[in-house]
C-alpha cells in the first residue's frame, strides 16, 4: 500500500508534516483573584480524589457549603499580595509561559522545527484538554507530556498524568503518548538547585546558620499506602547538600501547606523554622525544591507565613532563595530529561 496524496479517496483530509509535541503541565492558576474565580478554581482543586481522598458523600457538602463560602476570600486575599497586575495573571503563569518559551528554543536548537512545546494547567486554564487539541491540530502525532514536578506525588503528577489519559479518551485518532518521570535526583537539576544557593549566599552580606529545604507537604498517610514522595525529597535534600560540600547540620528538610486535621509529613516548616530562631539559629535561608516556579506557596506563604514565624521567634535575617523558574540551568536539566525521553523519535 502507498500513501501518496494520489492514491488517497477523495475528500480524505491532507496530512501535513508529522511532529512532535512537549506538553508541560503545571499545578494551575485561578483566572483572577475575585470570589467566584477563586471558587472556581478550589472547587475544582479541592474536588480532586488525588488531592482529598475523602468519600464525596462526606466531603462534598463541607466543601460546597463551608470551605468554599470562606476560602475564596482568604485566598483571593493572598493572591491579591502576589498577583501580576501588569499582565492580570498570577506569577505562576507569567514563569510556566516564560519557562516554555525558553524549553521551546533550546529544544529547536538541538531538535530543528519538527518540536512543538506548549504549556497546561491541571486546574484552571489553559486546560490539559485544550493544549493536547492544539497539538494535535499542529500534526502532532506523538507527545511527551512533562509534569513540572521533580519529585512524584500521586497529588501532582498522577493527577496530572489522570487528566491528561481522561483527554485522550474524547480522541478518535490519539497520539502516541511517553511520560516524563520524575527527575528529583538528576544531576543537572541538582546542580541547577545548586547554583541558585551559592549565588542567593554571594549576594548576602552575611552567611546564614543553616538552609531549609521546604517540600510540599501531604498526609502521612499517603506514604504508608505507597507514595514515594517524602523519599524523593529527602534524597534531592542530600545530594543538593552533598553537592555543596556541607555537614548535614548545614540543610535541613521540612514540609508546608498542611490543611486540614490529619497528621502530615513532618517537620512543619512553619513551626520549624519559629523552633530553630528559639535555638539560636538567627540568621536561615529557605529553598523549596519541589516548586519547579514561584507560586502562592513560595511567594506568600514561605516570604509570608513561613517568614514572620521565623521573626516572631526571635530570628534576624530571613532568606528566600527563588525557584528555579526559567533560570539557563533549570531549562538545561529540563531539556536534557525531555531529550532522554524522546529517544527513538528524533
Amino acid at each position: 500500500m502507498t500513501d501518496r496524496i494520489q492514491d488517497l479517496p477523495e475528500g480524505h483530509p491532507v496530512t501535513g508534516t508529522r511532529k512532535i509535541g512537549v506538553l508541560i503541565a503545571n499545578l494551575g492558576t485561578p483566572d483572577g483573584y475575585d470570589y467566584w474565580s477563586m471558587r472556581r478554581y478550589l472547587n475544582e482543586f479541592l474536588s480532586d480524589k488525588r488531592v482529598i481522598d475523602i468519600p464525596d458523600w462526606k466531603w462534598q457538602p463541607l466543601l460546597q457549603t463551608v470551605i468554599l463560602t470562606k476560602r475564596p476570600f482568604t485566598s483571593g486575599a493572598n493572591y491579591k499580595l502576589i498577583w501580576n497586575e501588569k499582565l492580570n495573571e498570577s506569577p505562576l503563569m507569567t514563569i510556566t509561559r516564560a519557562q516554555t518559551a525558553a524549553l521551546a528554543a533550546s529544544l529547536k536548537a538541538r531538535f530543528g522545527d519538527r518540536i512543538v512545546v506548549d504549556f497546561c494547567m491541571r486546574y484552571g486554564n489553559p486546560s490539559t484538554g485544550e493544549k493536547l487539541r492544539g497539538l494535535i491540530a499542529q500534526g502532532c502525532t506523538k507527545i511527551v507530556f512533562l509534569p513540572l514536578y521533580p519529585q512524584y506525588a500521586g497529588a501532582t503528577v498522577a493527577t496530572a498524568n489522570d487528566q491528561l489519559f481522561r483527554e485522550l479518551m474524547k480522541e478518535k485518532r490519539q497520539p502516541t503518548v511517553r511520560i516524563v518521570p520524575e527527575y528529583y535526583d538528576n544531576p543537572l537539576y541538582i546542580e541547577a538547585l545548586a547554583g541558585s544557593v551559592t549565588r542567593a549566599y554571594a549576594g548576602l552580606d552575611h552567611k546564614p546558620d543553616l538552609l531549609v529545604a521546604s517540600y510540599h507537604g501531604m498526609p502521612k498517610r499517603y506514604i504508608e499506602e505507597g507514595d514515594p514522595y517524602y523519599c524523593q525529597c529527602r534524597k534531592t535534600s542530600r545530594l543538593l547538600r552533598e553537592k555543596l560540600g556541607w555537614n548535614e547540620d548545614d540543610l535541613h528538610t521540612s514540609f508546608q501547606s498542611v490543611f486540614g486535621t490529619e497528621e502530615w509529613l513532618r517537620p512543619y516548616t512553619v513551626d520549624y523554622v519559629a523552633e530553630l530562631a528559639k535555638q539560636g539559629k538567627k540568621r536561615i535561608a529557605v529553598i523549596a525544591p519541589a516548586f519547579s516556579a514561584d507560586c502562592i506557596e513560595t511567594l506568600e506563604e514561605i516570604q509570608g507565613e513561613i517568614q514572620e514565624a521565623f521573626l516572631h521567634a526571635g530570628g534576624e535575617r530571613f532568606t528566600y532563595i527563588p525557584c528555579l523558574n526559567d533560570d539557563p540551568a533549570h531549562i538545561a536539566a529540563l531539556t536534557a530529561v525531555i531529550a532522554d525521553t524522546l529517544a527513538g523519535w528524533v
